[in-house]
């Protein structure tokens, strides 16, 4: 059986990409950063993403 991951954070994402969480947010405005997706009132992203994203990057 596979183990679910959780989603991330607007604030572990920003940790991991070691940016600011405002430049999360400037990105997502300009829609150039990694996909999130909005979970209630909260923004979430899938950690497979986030990593497919980075990989995506010259």
């Amino acid at each position: 059986m596979k183990t679910m991951n959780r989603l991330w954070t607007v604030e572990e994402v920003a940790e991991y990409l070691g940016v600011p969480v405002g430049t999360l947010y400037q990105w997502r405005c300009k829609r150039i950063g990694p996909p999130g997706r909005r979970i209630g009132k909260h923004l979430r992203y899938l950690p497979e993403d986030v990593h497919a994203w980075v990989r995506e990057q010259t």
